[in-house]
């Protein structure tokens, strides 16, 4: 692998949950019924891709904008890094590798939480849900990254945790490593790996601890 390309939201930084309880909060407040199962599979794409599925014919972007006044709600949980995550991505950069973050959060977040965790300097490659046409499961924000990098999509590993993250690598023609931060680790079977979380791998990829 010349590349890795890493997914932000459940793979660098643990936010899924809090994902789950802002999808809730809409929801609940529409009084739209659903399952859990359902829920999840929201995870990982775009809400613009999503919202016109859950509330057809309704102002996408007022319901974006009711999602964004929940996010300093009190009772949400709070962002943590996935342990191993951010030394990964140190040493894929101080290994000379290109890599990137391919994401269907905002720009803007994605800047904010790669701070946070102290990456911002070495991921100089972003491509966010403003970049792309068709968010994921499309693979459009893979291709993109690899284009950006000049790195054959062959070549490029995914560290990805959601089943459309997942399903947008597959189809890009690259190689995906299943985070199990969102899912059960039965539920990743379609990616080439799974592992609990980033801790102990190293790069290049060498052995991994799969779950």
């Amino acid at each position: 692998m010349e590349a890795a390309l890493f997914d932000l939201d459940g793979t660098l930084i643990n936010t899924e949950v809090r994902s789950l309880a802002l999808w809730r909060m809409l929801l609940d407040n529409h009084g739209v019924d659903y399952d859990e199962t359902r829920l999840r599979r929201l995870m990982g794409r775009r809400g613009v891709d999503v919202i016109p599925e859950v509330f057809p014919g309704m102002d996408v972007r007022a319901l974006m904008e009711e999602i964004y006044s929940y996010y300093d709600h009190p009772d949400l949980p709070d962002i943590v890094p996935v342990p191993g995550a951010a030394d990964l991505v140190r040493r894929v950069a101080a290994y000379g590798s290109p890599l990137a973050l391919v994401t269907s959060a905002h720009r803007a977040w994605a800047v904010e939480r790669l701070t946070d965790i102290g990456v911002l300097e070495v991921v100089r490659t972003i491509v966010s849900a403003e970049d792309v046409i068709v968010g994921k499961p499309d693979p459009s924000g893979y291709l993109k990254a690899a284009d950006l990098l000049d790195v054959d999509p062959a070549a490029c590993v995914v560290f990805e945790d959601s089943l459309a993250g997942i399903a947008a690598a597959r189809a890009a023609g690259m190689t995906c490593v299943a985070v199990a931060t969102t899912h059960h680790p039965d539920e990743l079977s379609h990616a080439d790996l799974v592992i609990p979380d980033m801790s102990g791998v190293d790069w290049p990829l060498t052995e991994l601890p799969a779950v």
